[in-house]
């Protein structure tokens, strides 16, 4: 599923590259590729066993190369890919949100198969939902929301036809970064009240940080609606008093 992802943005972001409003040249999507290839796989790595595996990767540090035992973090892979994006970025001499706002719209299609990775591996699924409800999945004799699919669906194919339709057309800088943090924190958040959360991280017998419900994607999701709310607002108002001066 990674790679299907990565050869789809590479195919999206080559033809968005030929695009006069384009910060990237076509031939310059290959290093970008590799950047954001090497951002996801260690970000995502180190953010799972930073954000939901601390004991372990305490009690032993060597854990963090067990990458056969899973674990990748959809927000310690967003951290990875910022970084890279930020050396790339320098390499090129250009804006660091032109390059993110270059890129976020081929973003989803990969983040949609990786949820179908988790449906084919049965992991993350859902709470326990009504036997005879029509959306059910069985799960070793218990019917659940089936999580992943869900959160293919809005993380996947819904944010990138946002993006894709936003992006369409020239915005302001930052404006479709902010867009992307906005939309899939939301669509997060909203996913996580019926998925199971992670038991592992001990906060609770029940695996919630708080109240029964908060979850450890609610949390690191909250930030991204709150930045990507200000990011869309600061690059939209930046606009307006350009084209006013």
């Amino acid at each position: 599923m990674y790679l299907i992802g990565f050869a789809l943005a590479w195919f999206g972001l080559r033809a968005r590259a030929r695009r006069v409003d384009s910060p990237i040249q076509p031939a310059e999507v290959d290093d970008l590729i590799f950047y954001v290839a090497l951002g996801v796989i260690l970000g995502g790595r180190v953010g799972y066993m930073f954000f939901y595996n601390t004991a372990t990767l305490i009690q032993n540090p060597l854990s963090l190369f067990r990458v056969w035992e899973g674990g990748m973090s959809f927000h310690g892979g967003l951290i990875g890919v910022s970084v890279s994006m930020f050396l790339y970025a320098k390499q090129l001499q250009i804006p660091f949100f032109s390059v993110t706002d270059f890129i976020a719209p081929w973003v989803p299609p990969g983040l949609g198969l990786g949820r179908i990775g988790n449906f084919i591996n049965g992991e993350l699924w859902g709470g326990q939902t009504h036997p005879e409800a029509i959306y059910a999945v069985w799960v070793n004799g218990v019917p659940r929301h089936a999580s992943q699919l869900y959160e293919a669906f809005l993380e996947g194919l819904v944010l990138f036809l946002i993006l894709w339709w936003y992006s369409r057309t020239a915005r302001p800088v930052m404006a479709v970064t902010g867009l992307f943090l906005l939309c899939y924190g939301i669509f997060r958040s909203a996913v996580e009240f019926v998925r199971l959360p992670d038991v592992h991280l001990n906060m609770a017998a029940d695996g919630y940080l708080a109240f029964g419900w908060l979850t450890m994607g609610q949390v690191l999701s909250a930030p991204m609606i709150v930045i990507g709310g200000v990011i869309l607002i600061v690059a939209h108002k930046s606009k307006a008093q350009n084209q006013q001066s």
